[in-house]
């Protein structure tokens, strides 16, 4: 068995890999199917995922109540696999009456088949009433409190989709070990939460770096190019792991083979900077000849959020997704992310741009531009992301 480097994962004093084994991609569907509905063949793909990610040293693996059937199946792939090292994380959501987060919670060690986890997290702390479902007297975290008195639950940490502003007051609760949050090359906005989370001595893990920092999975042409040597996947690895407030990153695995990257990532971890370096500049001298200086550096100043404009178009969203298809051709990755706007709840919060100029018109969105000196131009980038993102609308993987 090979060993990952690992590092200290904040006030846990758990030595954690500096990979983790995500279960968000390797379990048959995203509905929680019954035993009887699992495939052999499924079973066997996970199994064998499991079984090279062991052998080389992923010890930490974390998956949630609401991926699916992936806990069911991990619940029987782990006594089948044994790793004396195994850190095991599971994620369930807060929920305003405690007693339905204990059920869920419960539910989770019923699918894995556990006695006990080493760091659970409060699954997507998204709203401000998210944090105070969880927080207050009597919620959420007192029933976590109890769990971890009666040995069955080890640290406590959350994982969010929300915005930056709540992460860094989540952390700043003191009630958290660690943070699961998003922060990758493609989005750096998450920065203040890292900085919360650092003097908090919270452990940091970057969720899914791979498909959520730019569907790296199936990069284009141009972004292979601009990566070269590197891999996308392999910088953005470096890129994350290179950052002292980042203790591990997400591998969300679904076949053995989509580990190869990632650790090819950790052999070059000495030289990162000297490697990356070079990488980044191509990449920013790109955006700047694609965007313009002007619009790189002023982009997002007088935009309103989207709960303050027509319609609830999400402008901030929608205009990064314009950036990263100019500068870099992300053109699956804007796709995806355009068609989850509205469809998403909390997770994907605001539209997309579908309903620019039948429910909302341009002197409707200019409006709440006033401040914006990009005024005149935003309404033509949005008829364009449309014209070009429109499609079926795309939900999010779980429903909840």
């Amino acid at each position: 068995m090979n060993q990952l480097p690992t590092c200290r994962f904040g006030r846990t004093e758990q030595r954690i890999p500096l990979l983790s084994l995500g279960g968000m991609r390797f379990q048959q569907s995203w509905s929680d199917l019954p035993a009887s509905e699992i495939t052999d063949e499924s079973q066997t793909r996970l199994e064998a995922t499991l079984q090279r990610a062991v052998q080389e040293g992923f010890h930490h693996i974390e998956t949630a109540r609401h991926y699916g059937s992936s806990e069911r199946q991990l619940g029987w792939a782990l006594p089948r696999i044994p790793d004396s090292q195994r850190l095991l994380q599971s994620k369930v959501p807060p929920a305003d009456d405690p007693s339905v987060f204990e059920a869920e919670l419960e539910k989770s060690f019923k699918r894995l088949a556990c006695q006990r986890l080493d760091l659970l997290a409060i699954h997507g702390i998204n709203l401000q009433e998210h944090l105070d479902q969880t927080v207050r007297p009597g919620g959420c975290m007192d029933v976590v409190r109890r769990w971890q008195s009666d040995g069955r639950v080890g640290h406590v940490g959350f994982s969010t989709h929300g915005p930056t502003e709540l992460i860094v007051a989540a952390c700043e609760t003191g009630a958290f070990d660690y943070l699961n949050v998003h922060w990758y090359y493609i989005r750096q906005d998450n920065d203040p939460a890292l900085d919360a989370a650092q003097r908090q001595d919270m452990g940091v893990f970057i969720i899914s770096p791979t498909d959520k920092g730019g569907h790296l999975h199936s990069p284009s042409a141009k972004l292979l190019e601009l990566c070269a040597p590197l891999h996308p996947i392999v910088f953005n690895d470096l890129f994350c792991l290179r950052d002292p407030r980042v203790h591990t990153i997400s591998v969300g695995a679904a076949r053995p083979e989509d580990l190869d990257l990632h650790l090819q990532a950790l052999d070059l971890l000495p030289d990162a900077g000297v490697l990356i370096k070079p990488v980044q500049q191509r990449l920013e001298a790109a955006a700047l000849a694609s965007l313009g200086k002007d619009w790189i550096d002023s982009w997002r100043v007088g935009l309103p959020s989207w709960e303050q404009t027509p319609g609830g178009i999400n402008l901030p969203v929608l205009l990064w997704l314009h950036n990263l298809m100019e500068a870099w051709d992300l053109q699956s990755y804007a796709t995806a992310r355009y068609r989850l706007l509205g469809q998403g709840g909390h997770w994907f919060a605001g539209a997309n741009a579908d309903a620019f100029e039948t429910d909302v018109s341009v002197s409707d969105l200019q409006a709440v531009l006033g401040a914006s000196p990009w005024r005149d131009q935003i309404p033509g980038i949005l008829r364009s992301l449309r014209d070009r993102l429109a499609g079926e609308a795309q939900m999010r993987l779980s429903s909840v």
